[in-house]
């Protein structure tokens, strides 16, 4: 069955879409005289301003990123998102403005805020912010060297990473296997480690990792410089450490980040007991790096796509009616893109349009339980959405830490369901997945914060070799996988893999994942012991609006959580503790 998202609510036509970008273009334009003139600049009126510019900034980036994403190859959409790319520099230097006029402004911030209460934070937190910005000179200076600097380098990474190839040799593993074989990229390489087959996987592994040492040195001289370049912006920018800007940017205190590192580190030896159990399953004495997310047990259940609608919007349903129809309608009106097609990408996602206040949902969807789980995921960011699309864009933007609240708590509640109504084999599988994915979320996220805490220190000291970000990336391995899989086959080149290392924007690009997820079942837990008597989902739904305008500390309090206490992380991991060890009962 073919099936495509409905875009044309957004841009019935390219003259819509170019009266949009022309707009977006003249709001900026007016706003970067109004910053610029004498200081007489009515505040309330500049805040409109901004959040009409951002709002139609972000609906043309939706669209066209959408359009390029369902067709790679469609070059007026290309076009078209570099238009809107451009756009998008020429407004961080608005919002670095913006920023300025806010710190050197503080009577008529009070004013503002006095009468606009809701603002109360986030003019707080943009005028922290300037005090961590260079001259106006000095901040626009290093937005232009890093197109050509820092960024170039990302990019670089990201060309290597989805075009280098390697030949696959499974001839004379039979017909059917042989097929896989060929000239490969990367990616589809480390897609093979999925496959139910451990040949298949180890030798994609080993063709994998000739790849990346075939381009480790370009790597290498990319996260030099990255590291280095945020190093040297952030030390000028006043910053004590990258984690400090880090944080501020997660709106987490670093007492929160330690509470949450400490709790993954207690819990390690559960997750290492897991690894070990999946082996037995797998029938291997260890697991090698290229098992950990192979498949366990043989999955019988197919979905259509009628039956994943049906399966989400029931589980959404029981917990909160308006969540169950919401799903439905999100079905029914064609916002979810849901099968691969030729020119398509891989993954999945969901995106927001502030034009018409609606989402659209990137999928892959193959039939199994993990694509009905991704479906649950993001209408979980769509429900999110929902929920703050009455918000002005300054009090609507949420940092990442809180990003994953509502699809990590709406993807459990449909696993939790699916799995009471499972049998058998197929019990197995879908159990196994979460396991496996909250280990890679908790494990794995916890080794690449040690690797980028590592990476930073010794950067400082001067350049690192390839061989260097090996051995790091392989004791840090070390110290969070431990004994749950064999050292002799690890990764040494997961550095070169994940492009979040490579972002000056954002540095340590990981825990916010493990805070999302143990965020999200904390609050499932919490969810069971609310005793006044009215729904959650009232008190869950309150705390979602208010993910935008308060810090991730005052949002959590609205449900009596403390972030800085490691037992609230406890309920988390707890929960996935539970059936970590019902996991264990199929071993034999």
């Amino acid at each position: 069955m073919k099936r495509h998202w409905n875009l044309e609510a957004i841009y019935a036509t390219a003259e819509e879409f170019e009266k949009d970008l022309k707009k977006a273009s003249a709001d900026l334009k007016k706003i970067r005289k109004m910053l610029n003139d004498d200081g007489n600049v009515d505040l309330g009126n500049l805040v409109s301003l901004m959040n009409e510019m951002n709002d139609t900034l972000e609906t043309l980036y939706a669209y066209t990123s959408a359009k390029v994403t369902v067709n790679t190859s469609d070059k007026e959409s290309v076009n078209a998102l570099n238009k809107v790319e451009e756009l998008g520099m020429d407004s961080a230097v608005v919002d670095t403005l913006f920023s300025s006029f806010v710190a050197s402004n503080p009577e008529k911030v009070q004013a503002f805020v006095s009468e606009n209460p809701d603002y109360k934070y986030v003019m707080k937190k943009i005028s922290e912010d300037a005090s961590h910005m260079m001259s106006k000179e000095l901040e626009e200076l290093a937005a232009d060297l890093m197109r050509s600097g820092s960024d170039a380098f990302s990019r670089l990474q990201e060309s290597i990473s989805s075009s280098a190839c390697a030949e696959l040799d499974l001839s004379d593993l039979g017909p059917e296997l042989a097929k896989l074989g060929g000239t490969k990229t990367v990616i589809e390489l480390r897609a093979l480690a999925t496959h139910s087959n451990r040949e298949v996987r180890r030798r994609a592994y080993e063709a994998e990792i000739k790849v990346w040492k075939e381009h480790e040195t370009a790597f290498a001289f990319a996260l030099n410089s990255i590291k280095g370049t945020s190093i040297s912006l952030e030390k000028r920018r006043h910053w004590d450490s990258p984690i400090q800007r880090s944080c501020s940017t997660a709106r987490i205190t670093e007492k929160t980040l330690a509470a949450l590192i400490m709790s993954l580190e207690k819990y390690l030896p559960m997750f290492r007991k897991y690894l070990k159990a999946k082996a037995k399953i797998l029938g291997v004495e260890k697991l090698a790096w290229y098992d950990i997310i192979a498949p366990v047990g043989e999955n019988s259940k197919e979905y259509t796509y009628d039956e994943a609608l049906a399966l989400v919007s029931k589980f959404y349903g029981a917990f909160n009616p308006d969540m169950g129809q919401f799903a439905k309608n999100a079905f029914e009106n064609n916002w979810i893109d849901p099968f691969p097609a030729k020119g398509k990408t891989g993954g999945a996602y969901d995106t927001y349009f502030p034009k018409i206040k609606e989402s659209r949902v990137f999928a892959n969807f193959d039939g199994t339980y993990d694509g009905v789980s991704t479906f649950a995921h993001e209408l979980g960011h769509a429900w999110h959405d929902h929920i703050v699309s009455e918000k002005p864009a300054l009090l609507r933007s949420y940092p990442m830490t809180l990003a994953e609240t509502a699809s990590i708590f709406s993807e459990f509640i449909v696993f939790k369901g699916a799995l009471e109504e499972t049998k058998g084999g197929d019990r197995l599988v879908i159990l196994e997945q979460f396991v496996q994915s909250a280990c890679q979320v908790c494990v794995d996220i916890l080794c690449r914060f040690y690797f980028e805490r590592e990476i930073f220190k010794r950067r400082a000291e001067g350049e690192l070799m390839a061989q260097d970000f090996c051995e790091i990336m392989l004791d840090c391995q070390r110290k969070t996988y431990g004994s749950g899989i064999d050292e002799k086959q690890m990764h040494p080149y997961m550095w070169a893999v994940k492009g979040h290392y490579y972002s000056t924007g954002f540095s340590f690009y990981n825990y916010p994942y493990a805070f999302g997820q143990l965020f999200g079942l904390g609050l499932y837990s919490r969810s069971l012991k609310d005793t006044d008597g009215k729904p959650f989902y009232q008190k869950y739904n309150k705390l979602l609006s208010l993910t935008g305008q308060l810090s991730a500390k005052d949002v959590a309090k609205t449900a009596g959580i403390d972030l800085e206490d490691p037992s609230f992380w406890e309920e988390g991991l707890e929960i996935i503790a539970s059936y970590a060890k019902e996991l264990e009962g199929y071993v034999s």
